[in-house]
């Protein structure tokens, strides 16, 4: 009954929305019962089961009516003040700065090859529980399927710009596009496309970005009046909607990324790019999508608020690659840490053992309780 009731729910994506599965789709729900078999030999003891799990779902899946409230909820949190101490860090101007300023302050931590995946799953759980917890969001953190974007995102409704939408492209500006490192040309670049300009449409058009930016990309946003970034520098939410970055964001790169890679070390480094077959990467065509300030900003890409979907679909294909092989996936990290190993995110969220962030079922000392649909 389980497993017919989440096949349910994926098979409602066929029927009334304008995007039929995809292959990703379909090889996440042919291995659903192999994670319920997985789930029950496990037998845990936290409370989290299948049955109980919450279901993060994608933005274009859901009703108007449930993004509006996102949305609310997402500027509720910029509404609220800051936990941070602003007088050591007096561009975090309200809560959800503190979740951009921990990507900052935190960006080599989380980004380090044994961390990658399992701080960025607790950096969303903290920011969902935000939402939920602090404005009153009853639905959970949703997901971008970025094949379903990827021949023109700029006109989903994820960019498009109404006030359903997460806000529009930028208007066109000089934006010089961005360097990649260690591709050849063409691909040592992402040309620049229509944006990169403030964003004028759409409910964050009127957000004031504070922090970064930081990593000397963007040549034309005013510097930060502090070196290390952390100062108050307001201006505009930019962005450039690239259709070069998202044509690497097909549904095949996505499926070929889980069926081809047979380890955890080649999962995540085909993520990030593999510069042989001139593939940007997942990782970085979905930020380079987003693209603008400070969407295009290594460390302050968070004050984007498209990032969390982003790195939603991150979290959500990693566990899909998890449950080909639960049994010898589901406790395997890049470079292999040591038992001791943690997370810290500071104020964000507490400290955690990594190897207690490997499992949406019950990790995080059972607080982490969802899947994907």
């Amino acid at each position: 009954m389980l497993l017919y009731t989440l096949l349910t729910i994926l098979c409602r994506r066929d029927d009334g929305f304008p995007y039929p599965l995809d292959n990703t789709d379909k090889l996440e729900e042919a291995s659903l019962a192999k994670f319920e078999a997985y789930l029950a030999k496990k037998n845990s003891t936290n409370g989290c089961t299948l049955e109980k799990a919450v279901k993060r779902q994608e933005w274009h899946d859901l009703t108007v009516a449930q993004r509006e409230e996102y949305i609310r909820a997402v500027l509720c949190l910029q509404s609220k003040p800051p936990k941070a101490n602003q007088t050591e860090y007096p561009g975090v101007m309200n809560r959800y700065d503190d979740f951009v300023l921990t990507h900052e302050t935190q960006a080599m931590h989380l980004h380090s090859t044994p961390h990658l995946f399992p701080a960025h799953r607790l950096y969303i759980w903290a920011y969902e529980k935000a939402l939920r917890e602090e404005c009153g969001y009853t639905g959970y953190q949703p997901y971008w399927n970025w094949g379903r974007t990827a021949s023109d995102p700029a006109t989903s409704p994820l960019f498009n710009g109404n006030m359903s939408s997460m806000g529009g492209n930028g208007v066109k500006a000089n934006y010089p596009g961005i360097k990649t490192t260690g591709f050849e040309k063409p691909y040592d670049m992402i040309p620049p496309d229509v944006g990169g300009g403030c964003v004028l449409d759409g409910p964050f058009k009127n957000i004031t970005v504070s922090l970064g930016p930081i990593g000397g990309v963007l040549t034309d946003v005013p510097k930060n009046p502090r070196a290390d970034g952390f100062g108050h520098n307001p201006r505009c939410l930019r962005r450039d909607v690239n259709r070069y970055a998202s044509a690497m964001l097909y549904d095949n790169y996505t499926y070929a990324l889980i069926t081809e890679a047979t380890d955890v070390n080649k999962f995540q480094k085909n993520m990030l790019g593999i510069p042989e077959k001139n593939d940007w990467g997942v990782h970085m065509s979905g930020h380079y999508t987003i693209g603008g300030d400070p969407g295009g900003d290594f460390f302050s890409s968070p004050g984007d608020p498209i990032f969390w979907f982003h790195h939603g679909m991150v979290d959500r294909i990693w566990w899909i690659w998890q449950m080909q092989d639960p049994e010898n996936r589901m406790n395997v990290l890049p470079e292999n840490p040591p038992k001791d190993d943690f997370v810290d995110l500071n104020w964000t969220a507490k400290r955690v053992n990594t190897w207690d962030l490997m499992d949406s079922i019950g990790g995080n000392g059972g607080e982490f309780c969802y899947i994907y649909v």
